[in-house]
C-alpha cells in the first residue's frame, strides 16, 4: 500500500497578501501525496486569480469559489465535499506550514489507530518575527473545554471518518466565529481522542489586530457555544462560570490581551 491520501481544506477572503506564502508551505511539504481544497470565499481582491495561476503549475491543487461571501463554515463544509482523502488536515490562509507538518502528522495517525485527530504546536510570528511557541496540551480531554479548545483549530488531521460521522462543521448564527469550538464540544462529545504533537509544526500570524476581531458580539455568541457544550458534555452547573471567560476577555483591550497571550508563550 502506497502512502494515504491527505486532503487539505481552506476557506479564504481577501487573502491576496499572504496566500502565496502559505500555499508555497504546502508546495513545499515533504509528503507529497496530498490534495489542497481551497475554497474563495467571494474575495474582494485578487486572492482567486492569484490562486488561478497557483493552481496552473500544481494539479493537486482544487480550486473552488463562492457565488456569495458565506464564511468560514459553510466555505470548510464546501471544502469537505470535495475531499478525497483518508485524513484531512486545515490551513488558514495567512499562515504557513513546516516542510514536515503532513509527514509528521501522518505518521502519528498510521501508528496510532486509537486517536482520531492530531493537531500541533506553532510558531507565533508578528510580521517576520517568531515571538515564541504556544503549545495545547499534549493529551487533552473534554475538561479542556471548560477554559479553552483542546486544538488549534488551522493545524489539525483529522480522520476523514471522524469528519463525516460529525456531519462537518455547523452552519449557524449562533457559532459565529466559534465553528472549532463547536467541533470539538460534538468530537468530544462523541467519545473520540485527540493529541497535539509538541514540536511546532505551523507557523501562527497573530497581531493585535486578530485579537480586536474577538469583539463583545462575537464574544456573547463564543459564551453561548460554551454554555451549550458544558450541558452536551455533562459537567457540573457551577462551572459554568467559566463560559464568561470570552466576555471578559472581550471587555479589556485588545492590546493588553495581546501582551497577556506573548507573555505565556515558551521560547524558542
Amino acid at each position: 500500500m502506497g502512502e494515504p491520501l491527505v486532503s487539505i481544506i481552506m476557506g479564504v477572503y481577501n487573502g491576496a497578501d499572504t496566500i502565496e506564502r502559505c500555499v508555497n508551505s504546502i508546495l513545499s511539504q515533504t509528503y507529497k501525496n496530498w490534495e489542497f481544497i481551497i475554497c474563495d470565499d467571494c474575495s474582494t481582491d485578487n486572492t482567486y486569480f492569484i490562486l488561478k495561476e497557483i493552481q496552473k503549475n500544481d494539479n493537486r491543487i482544487l480550486l473552488l469559489r463562492n457565488k456569495k461571501n458565506k464564511r468560514l463554515a459553510a466555505t470548510l463544509n464546501e471544502c469537505l465535499a470535495h475531499a478525497k482523502g483518508k485524513y484531512i488536515a486545515r490551513m488558514d490562509a495567512d499562515d504557513e506550514s513546516m516542510p514536515k507538518r503532513l509527514e509528521k502528522q501522518v505518521k502519528f495517525l498510521e501508528e496510532n489507530p486509537e486517536y482520531a485527530v492530531v493537531g500541533t504546536a506553532r510558531y507565533i510570528v508578528a510580521g517576520e518575527k517568531i515571538k515564541g511557541i504556544r503549545k495545547g496540551y499534549e493529551i487533552p480531554d473534554k475538561r479542556i473545554l471548560l477554559k479553552d479548545v483542546p486544538h488549534a483549530h488551522p493545524t489539525i488531521m483529522m480522520r476523514q471518518e471522524a469528519y463525516r460521522i460529525l456531519g462537518g462543521y455547523t452552519e449557524s448564527k449562533d457559532t459565529m466565529r466559534a465553528e472549532d469550538l463547536d467541533l470539538w464540544i460534538r468530537f468530544y462529545a462523541k467519545g473520540y481522542r485527540g493529541y497535539n504533537i509538541q514540536e511546532p509544526l505551523y507557523r501562527y500570524m497573530e497581531s493585535v489586530g486578530d485579537y480586536k476581531k474577538r469583539n463583545l458580539v462575537a464574544a456573547v455568541y463564543t459564551s453561548k457555544v460554551f454554555l451549550r457544550g458544558y450541558k452536551i458534555l455533562k459537567f457540573p452547573i457551577y462551572q459554568y462560570v467559566f463560559a464568561m471567560k470570552p466576555i471578559i476577555s472581550a471587555i479589556l483591550s485588545s492590546a493588553f490581551m495581546y501582551r497577556y497571550h506573548a507573555r505565556k508563550l515558551d521560547e524558542v
